[in-house]
């Protein structure tokens, strides 16, 4: 919990206990139904919470912005985000329903009311979003076009609408499929913790 702190002073008294809730609420669920590592839960805080964070650094969301986030798992990045923007709006969706199970006793058990979170396929999803979020489900030109659909063009925030997409490693390859225009945002940049190395958020705008 420290270690949110560290990098958020500025959170509020609600935001530290809900985060500070968080080990909990994954412990118990994670118990029943495993979506973290077993290894991982004892990093929570870096390798899920601070990392899904990393989008915070890059795009402070402004009030009612909507945000998809896509293969969320057991709730990441939308969770974190949702306590650091709780006047913005998340939608995650994940194909696998006892993951969602979990994102919405999480929610529940935090008190937010800005998640909703549906067993869905991407390219199911109805509606249209300022930002696209995700953690590595799949390489970047399959998942453009799950989602191009579904960002629309009314720019009100610091960054034009698009995709954010949590992933590790060189990427010049992987970006150069989709032909488009992208910004590499290396985490070391923020976060000075051995494991974000080489941890980027890549911005594709729509």
């Amino acid at each position: 919990m420290d270690i949110i702190i560290k990098y958020f002073p500025e959170i509020t008294e609600t935001q530290k206990k809900q985060f500070g809730q968080l080990r909990e609420l994954y412990e118990l669920w994670n118990a029943q139904i495993n979506v973290i590592s077993r290894k991982d839960m004892d990093h929570l805080y870096e390798k899920h919470v601070l990392h899904s964070l990393g989008i915070a650094k890059v795009c402070n969301f402004v009030a009612d912005s909507d945000i998809l986030d896509v293969g969320t798992g057991g709730g990441f990045p939308g969770i974190p985000l949702a306590i650091m923007f709780p006047e913005v709006n998340f939608h995650l969706v994940d194909s696998i329903g006892k993951k969602i199970k979990v994102v919405n006793e999480v929610a529940a058990g935090l008190g937010l009311t800005n998640v909703k979170a549906d067993h869905e396929r991407a390219e199911k999803i109805q509606g249209s979003y300022d930002f696209i979020v995700s953690r590595a489900v799949t390489r970047m030109e399959p998942f453009v076009e799950w989602i191009k659909h579904k960002i629309n063009r009314n720019h009100f925030n610091t960054l034009d609408n698009g995709i954010l997409y949590l992933k590790g490693g060189d990427l010049k390859e992987e970006m150069a499929e989709t032909k488009r225009k992208y910004k590499i945002y290396d985490l070391p940049t923020f976060f000075e913790e051995e494991f974000f190395e080489t941890k980027k958020v890549v911005y594709v705008p729509f």
